[in-house]
C-alpha cells in the first residue's frame, strides 16, 4: 500500500486539486459560471453532468483503492471543501438573474452534495455517489432543455424571460418545476432520496466533524430550497403583460423530456433501483 510520503502527499494534493478543477469544487470553481454563460446551452448541459459525474467516480475510486492508507490527511481536506463548496454554491446562486449562471452556482453546490458520499469511504458511500448521480443527471437535463426550448424559441436566457411562462407553456413549466424540485430535495421526488443517502454516508463516519458537515448541508438545502424556488415563482406568480408566447416543442425534446421526467418519477419511487447499486456496489 502507498506509504504517506511527503511525494505521495504532493500526488495527493495534486491529483485532488485536477478533479476539484473538474468538478467545480471551491476554490477551483472561478471557470464555471462563465463557462456556462458562454457555451451554448446544450454543451452547457453536457458539462454540467457528464463531466462531473465522471470525474466524482474517478475521485471517490482512486481515494477508496490508491489513497485509504492516507484517509487521516485527505478526510479534513474534504470536509473542509465540502462545506465551502455547498455555501459559497447557494450564496452565488441566490443572487443570479441570467438561468446558466445560476445553473452553474447550482451546480457548485451539487458537486459538495455529491462529495459527501466520497467522504463515506465506503461501499454506502460508492453507492449514494452512483445514485445521486443519476438523479442529478436526469433532474439536470430536464432544466437544461426547456432553457434550452425557450432559447431556440426566442425567450433568452435570464430569468424575467420566465415571468407568466405558466400561462402560455404550462406543461413546460410543471415538467421543469418537477426537475428543480427534486434538485432542492424536496419529497417525493427522488432528489430527497439521494441527498438523504449521501447524508446517510457521511454521516457513517461517526465523528464529530463528519455530523457538523452534514449538518451544515442540511442548513444549505433549506438555502437551495428558495433559490429553485424564484424560477418557480417568476413562472407561476409573477405578472408579465407579454409572457413569451405558445411554441411546440420538438420531438427530440420532448422525447428527453419524458425520459428525464420518468427517471425523476422512477428513482423516487423504486427503491430496487438503489438496492440494486447497493448490492452491485459491494
Amino acid at each position: 500500500s502507498i506509504a504517506a510520503t511527503p511525494l505521495s502527499i504532493m500526488g495527493l494534493v495534486f491529483f485532488f486539486s485536477g478533479l476539484g478543477f473538474k468538478l467545480s469544487l471551491v476554490p477551483f470553481h472561478f471557470w464555471t459560471a462563465d463557462t456556462y454563460q458562454g457555451a451554448p446551452t446544450a454543451v452547457t448541459g453536457y458539462l454540467s453532468v457528464i463531466s462531473k459525474g465522471a470525474a466524482a467516480f474517478a475521485l471517490m475510486t482512486i481515494f477508496m483503492k490508491v489513497f485509504a492508507p492516507m484517509v487521516e490527511y485527505w478526510n479534513m481536506m474534504m470536509y473542509i471543501v465540502i462545506v465551502l463548496t455547498i455555501t459559497v454554491g447557494n450564496l452565488f446562486a441566490i443572487r443570479q438573474t441570467e438561468l446558466k449562471r445560476f445553473m452553474a452556482f447550482s451546480s457548485i453546490s451539487q458537486a459538495g452534495y455529491i462529495m459527501l458520499a466520497v467522504i463515506g469511504n465506503s461501499s454506502v458511500g460508492m453507492a449514494a455517489l452512483t445514485y445521486y448521480v443519476l438523479v442529478y443527471v436526469v433532474a439536470n437535463m430536464s432544466v437544461f432543455t426547456v432553457i434550452s426550448l425557450v432559447e431556440n424559441n426566442g425567450g433568452g436566457t435570464m430569468m424575467s424571460a420566465y415571468n407568466g411562462f405558466y400561462k402560455t407553456n404550462p406543461k413546460l413549466s410543471f415538467l421543469m418545476t418537477l426537475a428543480l424540485f427534486s434538485l432542492a430535495g424536496i419529497p417525493p421526488f427522488a432528489g430527497m432520496f439521494s441527498k438523504f443517502f449521501v447524508f446517510m454516508s457521511a454521516a457513517q463516519q461517526g465523528s464529530f466533524a463528519a455530523y457538523f458537515v452534514v449538518f451544515i448541508a442540511l442548513i444549505n438545502t433549506v438555502v437551495s430550497l428558495y433559490y429553485y424556488l424564484l424560477i418557480v415563482k417568476a413562472m407561476y406568480i409573477r405578472p408579465n403583460d407579454n409572457p413569451m408566447p405558445t411554441f411546440k416543442s420538438d420531438c427530440s425534446s420532448r422525447l428527453a423530456l419524458a425520459l428525464c421526467t420518468a427517471g425523476i418519477a422512477a428513482f423516487g419511487v423504486c427503491s430496487c433501483i438503489y438496492e440494486w447499486i447497493a448490492y452491485n456496489a459491494q
